[in-house]
């Protein structure tokens, strides 16, 4: 993830949740199915802001947040891409294997242009989804976990895993990289408050996952509902709902059934609907609250630290690959 401070509902329903998943999945023999790593994208950050003064804080916030919703660093290392140097390397590197028209075409780039109302993007911008690969492949990656919309982003590292493999076979004619499937749930993205757009902080339709309970009704009360539900006793469309999205995802599916009943029916109103809804958010968040409560920044420097520590040994056995295929040095 890039670092943009503290994370919100949408960041959970999109990726963390799959993350804690996988790394807590085991085999009926007890091992370790997957093994993670969690990579502070904060390069990345850089293609849509320039200032960098708020990184570092802002990862730290990310890291508490990433360790409160069950990320173990000790199974999964946690680490910052700035400070692994063959991130760049295995970039440029694979930059010379891609075209700019490829770029281009990638829809998650044309959805923030539009978004962004961006005029001009810069080089680095276009050049993300190469980056990302790089962050893939320098750790052999065969699943990542991923919204929707970064998908093509996935696409575009498989097509680069096969260009490098042909254009630089191993002695043996097998590649160097693995091709990555991306791995996404059911519930991948959460559409904001305002029922336009997925989460977003930017657009002002997130509840944090350092909420308190008061501060997730304060923000529940703006969610849209259905506009042709006037008054409380006028039947509604739970399909069309806001907060019913998000009563599928975090009430229990028996309850859910009957507000769904219940608001067809007129039997319950919104201002009900929205109160039940937070209720449901907030017994959620309530260990992810507790568990953040017992942290420290100290405690997610150090863990990016570690995680950095063993990511380097990672990586740089990952480029002496490539350097040896392509014989470089």
């Amino acid at each position: 993830m890039r670092p943009t401070g503290k994370l919100h509902l949408g960041h959970y329903v999109g990726a963390l949740e799959n993350w804690v998943h996988l790394q807590n999945e085991r085999a009926q023999n007890g091992a370790k199915t997957y093994q993670n790593f969690h990579l502070i994208a904060d390069y990345h950050a850089l293609t849509t802001n320039t200032d960098s003064s708020l990184l570092h804080q802002h990862s730290v916030e990310m890291v508490l947040d990433w360790l409160a919703s069950g990320i173990n660093p000790d199974e999964s290392p946690i680490f910052r891409q700035s400070q692994v140097k063959p991130h760049t390397e295995l970039f440029l590197i694979l930059s010379m294997l891609i075209t700019t028209s490829r770029l281009e075409r990638n829809p998650s780039l044309k959805e923030q242009v539009r978004d962004m109302e961006l005029e001009t993007i810069a080089y680095g911008h276009l050049g993300y989804p190469v980056l990302q690969a790089a962050d893939i492949l320098l750790y052999k990656g065969e699943i990542v976990p991923v919204g929707e919309d970064q998908l093509p982003h996935i696409e575009i590292t498989r097509e680069l895993a096969r260009r490098f493999n042909a254009t630089y076979p191993k002695p043996d004619g097998n590649g160097v990289f693995p091709e990555p499937e991306g791995k996404i749930t059911k519930f991948s993205r959460l559409v904001g408050l305002d029922g336009k757009a997925k989460m977003s902080k930017s657009l002002g339709n997130t509840i944090l996952l350092s909420s308190s309970p008061d501060e997730v009704m304060a923000n529940m009360r703006t969610a849209v509902t259905d506009t042709n539900k006037v008054r409380k006793n006028d039947p509604g469309n739970p399909d069309v709902c806001t907060v019913f999205a998000y009563h599928k995802k975090f009430t229990p599916e028996h309850e859910t059934l009957q507000i769904d009943a219940d608001c067809r029916s007129g039997a319950l109103g919104c201002v009900e609907c929205k109160k039940r809804c937070a209720a449901s958010v907030s017994m959620f968040l309530d260990p992810i609250l507790e568990r953040r409560g017992k942290l420290s920044p100290k405690q997610a420097e150090d863990v990016m630290l570690a995680g950095e520590a063993r990511a380097r040994d990672v990586a740089e056995e990952t480029m002496r690959d490539v350097r040896a295929v392509m014989k470089l040095g």
